[in-house]
C-alpha cells in the first residue's frame, strides 16, 4: 500500500496539462458573441482597445465556444462600421465538479448579418454595441489551445481529502478510547 501512495498522489498532482485536452474550432467558424460592457465610438473617440466580448448562450454561430469565456478585442471606427478584431480568449469549461481551463491567443473578426466585415451600429456619427446585441465573429485561423493548469482544481482535491472522500484521509479504525 505504501508503493501506491506515492504513485497516486504523483498522478494527482500533474498538472493538467498532461492530459491533453485542447479546444479545438476550425478556421472559418464563426460565433455569435456581445460586448460585456457598452461600447460607443465617435470621431472624438475613434478607436477602444481592450474590450471584452463573451459568447452568446446557444447563439447564430456555426460554432459554440464553453459558455463560461471572455475575449479581448480591439474596436476602430471605420466609416459607418465597428471594425472589431480579438487577441486572446480564456474559457473555463465545467462538467459538475470538475473544470478545465483555457487561455490563449485568437485571431477572429466581427461581422454583421449582412455578411460585411465590421458591425453597422452607427447613427449620426455615433457608433454603439451594447451587452444585449450579438454579433459574430469569423476566426482568421484555427484556434488550438491546451488546457491549462487549474490551481482551483488541485485545491479541491486536497479540500477533499482533508474532509475524509480522499485516499490522503483514511477513515480511522474504530479504537477504544484510551482514557476507559
Amino acid at each position: 500500500m505504501t508503493k501506491t501512495r506515492p504513485l497516486l498522489l504523483a498522478a494527482l498532482l500533474a498538472p493538467s496539462l498532461a492530459l491533453g485536452a485542447t479546444l479545438e474550432l476550425p478556421a472559418d467558424a464563426r460565433l455569435e458573441v456581445q460586448v460585456i460592457d457598452r461600447l460607443a465610438l465617435d470621431a472624438d473617440n475613434p478607436r477602444q482597445d481592450d474590450i471584452l466580448m463573451r459568447p452568446v448562450a446557444e447563439g447564430s454561430g456555426t460554432h459554440q465556444l464553453p459558455d463560461h469565456c471572455v475575449m479581448v478585442g480591439d474596436a476602430r471606427l471605420d466609416g459607418e462600421r465597428i471594425r472589431l478584431t480579438t487577441k486572446t480568449v480564456t474559457c473555463v469549461a465545467t462538467q459538475g465538479a470538475d473544470s478545465e481551463i483555457y487561455s490563449g491567443e485568437m485571431s477572429a473578426a466581427a461581422y454583421d448579418a449582412d455578411g460585411a466585415f465590421g458591425i453597422a451600429a452607427c447613427d449620426g456619427g455615433r457608433c454603439e454595441l451594447s451587452p444585449e446585441q450579438g454579433f459574430l465573429l469569423q476566426l482568421a485561423s484555427e484556434l488550438v489551445i491546451e488546457e491549462q493548469e487549474n490551481p482551483a482544481e488541485q485545491i479541491n482535491i486536497e479540500r477533499r481529502q482533508a474532509e475524509g472522500e480522499g485516499v490522503a484521509n483514511p477513515i480511522p479504525a474504530e479504537q477504544p478510547d484510551p482514557d476507559q
